[in-house]
């Protein structure tokens, strides 16, 4: 059976039902009456090691149905994660993996040298190494950091250029001056944004509206206070907020300090030269008091007014909730641009306390998801003081 312009429509249904049978997993219930040979067989394989049923515990658990199929060993674990890179594509393979390690206690086994040399590194995976850092042997640690360095440069290559380049543009525009002197009037921007007052009769243009280059002494140092909340359920945004933190601690107009927090604050600016070591002094986990981070950061601000805080929070605040509120209030009073991120990651908005954030929108700091694209952005705003670019501001 055919049908127009060659197309098979008896080939269509195989190959859906071959779809349906890779899903559905087999079986006499599955209904697709479909059998799988050759590539496919071991494609449904993979999948069944992970997503199949069986009578033995998952590795790791007890008094589950679920069976991985893997055993206990990193062999047949290791076998299984080249199995999976060999059938799906990288961004399928990261998404098994982490249902590997969240379905079947599979993170003890990322202790193991070899275990880490066959995943396929991604931020997820980070964050799986980064709660594991105290129980890693030192045999796993260098390994482990190679990893964590792979997926760092990677991310650094993605983001930092486009960072840059909006931080560059959005500090040189909030040093120009708009009433200049002669001597420092910027002609080809005067030019071109009075273009629309150009007289054909005297052949000219009237500048109505001067611009000017930042003068030495206006163009101040901004400085940047990334605050990261280091709860278990921040852990991409802590990994994206370290490459950040480095890539604008690499220009020579932004003062950056990275301070992170659970129930205590720890300063890792020192450590802003290299985000491998910003993460590895991370420890995610634990309560959260958002109130003791601010209060650190504030003591930390010298010039309120070229200020930007940037809180990344999923504020459940665990400190005293109103001395928080009044602490960013008065940032906000003093000049400070304050800005709350409930997570910087492509994930969207995790869950998160919507009383707090209300509570900040109603003080002029709006809290919303970010994602890693969009950060710039958010931060050129931010620094020029104009209104957010939010997607999601509740």
């Amino acid at each position: 059976m055919t049908g127009g312009e060659g197309y098979d429509v008896t080939d269509a249904v195989q190959e859906r039902l071959r779809r349906w049978r890779l899903v559905l997993g087999g079986g006499p219930a599955d209904g697709t009456g479909c059998a799988l040979s050759g590539r496919d067989t071991g494609m449904d394989a993979a999948l069944a090691a992970l997503y199949g049923k069986g009578d033995k515990p998952p590795v790791g658990r007890t008094g589950r149905d679920r069976s991985a199929g893997l055993g206990g060993s990193a062999p047949s674990v290791a076998r299984w994660l080249g199995d999976i890179r060999t059938y799906f594509p990288s961004s399928v393979v990261q998404v098994m993996q982490r249902d590997a390690i969240d379905r079947l206690g599979l993170a003890t086994l990322l202790l193991e040298p070899e275990m880490l040399e066959a995943v396929e590194a991604d931020v997820h995976l980070v964050g799986t190494l980064l709660s594991l850092n105290k129980a890693m042997p030192e045999t796993t640690r260098e390994t482990a950091r190679a990893v964590v360095r792979k997926v760092v440069e990677d991310l650094e290559k993605r983001l930092a250029t486009r960072t840059r380049a909006t931080l560059i543009g959005a500090l040189d525009r909030s040093a120009r001056v708009s009433r200049p002197r002669h001597h420092d009037i910027d002609w080809n921007r005067t030019i071109a944004a009075n273009l629309k007052n150009y007289l054909p009769e005297y052949r000219t243009v009237v500048p109505e509206r001067l611009i000017g280059y930042g003068r030495a002494s206006q163009s101040v140092k901004r400085e940047v206070v990334l605050c990261v909340d280091q709860s278990g359920s921040m852990t991409a945004s802590v990994v994206y907020a370290s490459v950040f933190g480095a890539v604008l601690a690499s220009m020579r107009s932004v003062s950056t300090r990275l301070v992170v927090f659970d129930t205590a604050v720890v300063d890792l600016t020192d450590q802003l030269d290299d985000p491998v070591d910003v993460l590895f002094g991370t420890q995610l986990g634990g309560g959260t008091d958002i109130n003791r981070a601010l209060a650190y950061c504030q003591s930390r601000i010298t010039r309120p007014a070229e200020t930007v805080v940037v809180l990344i929070s999923d504020l459940y605040e665990g400190g005293i909730r109103d001395e928080m509120l009044k602490r960013v209030a008065a940032m906000k009073a003093s000049g400070v641009q304050f800005v709350t991120l409930l997570a910087l990651s492509d994930e969207g908005a995790p869950a998160y306390d919507r009383e707090h954030a209300a509570a900040l929108a109603a003080l002029g700091a709006p809290a919303f998801a970010c994602t890693p694209d969009l950060f710039p952005e958010v931060m050129a705003a931010a620094i020029e003081k104009r209104p957010l670019p939010i997607p999601d501001a509740v």
